[in-house]
């Protein structure tokens, strides 16, 4: 009985971070389950990035209203926001289009919402081939593996999301 996150909370557009068009554009996809294995069809993921060049201004985009309805409109699909929302399918599959991030902050930050959760969680998805393997070495093996986004094919990256259980994912915690 709730919450229900994926209902109220995407935006249109809300998994097309980079620019319209873009040809160094990714696409980074995956599965959120839970501690039985199952896919979780109602969570929310967050992300947050740098651009490209290192930059953590971000653009305005992701929240724009139509003055005359106050409804939402899409991005406008021309600048690049370093933001994304997007909810699990019933498949509990996500999928999120952006820029690469830079050697510098070679991950993409995420905030998880899901049912059964009393707080969000975070955790990082280091993209394979782009210097996060360097800053993974400081963890055991097994766990450095939850973290990172695996290429699958030109352009394409996996990052699953496991809320317990064996191969459960590395969580951050921020002073709570």
């Amino acid at each position: 009985m709730g919450p229900f996150y994926g209902y109220a909370l995407p935006f249109p557009g809300g998994g097309e971070v980079a620019p319209a068009g873009d040809p160094a554009a990714i696409t980074v996809h995956g599965y959120v389950y839970d501690g039985a294995g199952e896919p979780v069809p109602d969570a929310l993921l967050e992300f947050w990035q740098a651009a490209p060049d290192g930059s953590l201004a971000g653009r305005p985009g992701s929240w724009r209203r139509d003055p005359a309805s106050g409804g939402l409109l899409p991005r406008d699909a021309f600048g690049f926001t370093g933001f994304g929302r997007v909810p699990t399918g019933a498949d509990g599959h996500w999928t999120l289009r952006t820029l690469p991030p830079p050697p510098t902050a070679p991950y993409l930050s995420i905030c998880l919402f899901a049912r059964g959760l009393s707080r969000h969680l975070f955790t990082r998805a280091y993209v394979e081939g782009l210097g996060g393997e360097r800053e993974l070495k400081t963890l055991a093996a097994e766990r450095a593996e939850t973290l990172l986004a695996r290429r699958e094919g030109p352009g394409v990256f996996r990052f699953d999301v496991r809320l317990q259980g064996e191969g459960e994912t590395v969580f951050l915690s921020f002073g709570r």
